[in-house]
C-alpha cells in the first residue's frame, strides 16, 4: 500500500510523505513502517490514510495534513495562517546565534508567524529575552500556543512590524518578511497555493516590506546592534542597498543550503566605545 501511495503522489519525496502521511493515520512510528511492512490497517486507519492520501494529491502540504512541522528540533504546530517553517530559515537562526551578543540579548523576531524563529532562539539561548511580533491574529495566538508547548518564554504581541511596540531597544532584530514578487508565477505552484499570500508577497518587486523594516529599525536597535533578514535569492545586492542607506555598518550576505544569497545583516552604527566586537563566524552547513 505504502509503495502504490508514493508512486500516486507528486511531490520531491513521494515515498516519505506516503510514509509521514500513514503515521499519522495509524499511529505507528516511520521506523515501524519500514520494519514491518506487512502489517495490516484496520478499516478504520486505511480509510483515514485515504484522506489524508486524497489531500496530498491534490497537492495540500504535508504539514498542514499533519497539523505540525518540524524546525530546529522543535516540534511546531501549523496551519493554513502562517508561512510553513523551511529548512533554510533554519540558516537565519544559526547566524543569529554566531553574532556576539550580551548574554542577557533583548532580540525581536518580527513577522514570527507560527514563532519558529523566535522559539528557535529561545531555546538555545535561554537567557535572551526575546519578543515576536505578528499582525495577523491567528498568527500570534498560533505562536503563544507554540511557545506554551515547548515550555519556551516569548513575549507574543500583536503588531503591524514595529508599529504596536513600546519604546525599546534590541541588541538583535531578526524577519524572514514577505519578498516574493506579487505576480510570480510560483504563487499558483506547489505548497505555496495553500498558504496565505500576506506572507508571501510584497509589492511588485517583493521588498515591499523589507525597505520597512530595514528603514525603521535603526530606531529600535541598541548602539552595535544587528538587524538580520531573509529574502530572495535573487534580491542581496537590492537588499545591502537598503542596508548602507539606512546607515548600517558590517553589511554582508549569507547563503542558505542551497548556496543561494538568502540572509543579509548589518550592525547598527555607533560609537567605538559601544561597538559590539564584529565576531560572527560562518554558520555550520550554511
Amino acid at each position: 500500500m505504502l509503495q502504490k501511495a508514493a508512486d500516486e503522489i507528486d511531490s520531491d519525496t513521494p515515498r516519505l510523505d506516503a510514509e509521514l502521511l500513514m503515521a499519522q493515520a495509524t499511529g505507528w512510528s516511520c521506523t515501524s513502517l519500514r520494519a514491518w511492512p506487512e502489517r495490516r490497517l484496520t478499516d478504520e486507519q486505511e480509510e483515514t490514510f485515504e484522506r489524508f492520501l486524497a489531500r496530498r494529491m491534490a497537492g495540500e502540504p504535508i504539514a498542514h495534513i499533519l497539523g505540525q512541522q518540524e524546525f530546529w528540533s522543535l516540534t511546531l504546530k501549523v496551519n493554513s495562517a502562517t508561512l510553513i517553517p523551511r529548512p533554510d530559515t533554519e540558516c537565519l537562526v544559526e547566524t543569529a546565534l554566531a553574532l556576539a551578543l550580551p548574554v542577557d540579548a533583548k532580540v525581536l523576531d518580527l513577522g514570527t508567524g507560527t514563532g519558529a524563529i523566535a522559539l528557535a532562539l529561545r531555546s538555545e539561548r535561554p537567557s535572551w529575552q526575546v519578543t515576536a511580533t505578528d499582525v495577523v491574529p491567528e498568527a500570534t495566538a498560533l505562536a503563544r500556543f507554540n511557545a506554551e508547548q515547548l515550555g519556551l518564554t516569548v513575549d507574543v504581541v500583536h503588531s503591524h512590524w514595529f508599529s504596536e511596540l513600546r519604546p525599546e531597544r534590541f541588541n538583535l532584530i531578526v524577519s524572514n518578511p514577505p519578498y516574493i514578487e506579487a505576480d510570480d508565477q510560483h504563487l499558483n505552484e506547489g505548497d505555496v497555493r495553500f498558504e496565505p499570500r500576506s506572507a508571501l508577497t510584497a509589492g511588485a518587486d517583493g521588498l515591499e516590506d523589507l525597505r520597512l523594516i530595514i528603514s525603521q529599525a535603526p530606531e529600535w536597535l541598541a548602539p552595535g546592534g544587528w538587524l538580520l533578514v531573509e529574502h530572495g535569492f535573487d534580491q542581496a545586492a537590492a537588499v545591502q542597498e537598503l542596508f548602507t542607506a539606512a546607515g548600517f555598518d558590517a553589511v554582508a550576505s549569507h547563503q542558505d543550503y542551497g548556496q543561494q544569497d538568502r540572509l543579509t545583516l548589518g550592525q547598527q552604527r555607533a560609537a567605538k566605545s559601544n561597538h559590539y566586537p564584529l565576531q560572527l563566524q560562518e554558520p555550520t552547513g550554511c
